[in-house]
């Protein structure tokens, strides 16, 4: 017989005693394995929450610096838009002093009107300012206000514009000012 079994054919006590912890142990190393696995499931299904979270306040930190960044440049370009519209009446008063300067024979006055005026308008052109050309031009509802029509000389002017009664401007490619024309009818 060997010396693990007694005279009667049985395991000492000693050895039942172990069998019988080992399912035990493995029991609880399972119990705890499972524990630990929810644990970590729980933490991970936590950090995708959080992850998601910030992205999306990223993302909409990210739209709100865009949107205040337009915000910011339309305010500019409104105020550039109101300040060069503000200026148009003296564009305006130039050109009629240059008309009636062009018949008179001060011709120093003629020249320094025309200096301030091209200066003014070098400037304003730089800013994206545009003069509207109408006269000779079909008529564009778009870019022109009709103030009156009247009759065409010829066939061809028909809907056309015949004189300028005000100059019209854009600012970069949006119309500031209509230009108000005599159109051919």
């Amino acid at each position: 017989m060997s010396e693990k079994t007694n005279k009667e054919g049985q395991k000492p006590a000693e050895e039942t005693v172990k069998a019988e912890k080992q399912p035990k142990a493995e029991k609880q190393e399972k119990k705890k394995g499972e524990e630990f696995q929810k644990k970590v499931e729980e933490l991970e299904g936590k950090l995708k929450k959080e992850h998601d979270d910030y992205l999306r306040l990223m993302a909409e930190f990210e739209t709100f610096r865009r949107r205040s960044a337009e915000e910011r440049l339309a305010l500019v370009g409104s105020a550039s838009s109101d300040t060069i519209k503000g200026l148009l009446p003296v564009l305006d008063d130039c050109e009629r002093a240059m008309d009636l300067l062009s018949k008179s024979s001060d011709e120093a006055a003629r020249e320094g009107t025309a200096l301030i005026y091209n200066k003014l308008m070098d400037y304003l052109k730089t800013k994206g300012l545009a003069v509207i050309e109408a006269k000779g031009a079909k008529f564009d509802v778009d870019l022109h206000e009709a103030v009156t029509q009247f009759p065409a000389p010829s066939p061809e002017q028909k809907g056309m514009v015949i004189d300028v009664v005000q100059t019209g401007y854009t600012l970069n490619g949006k119309v500031l000012r209509y230009a108000k024309v005599v159109v051919g009818a």
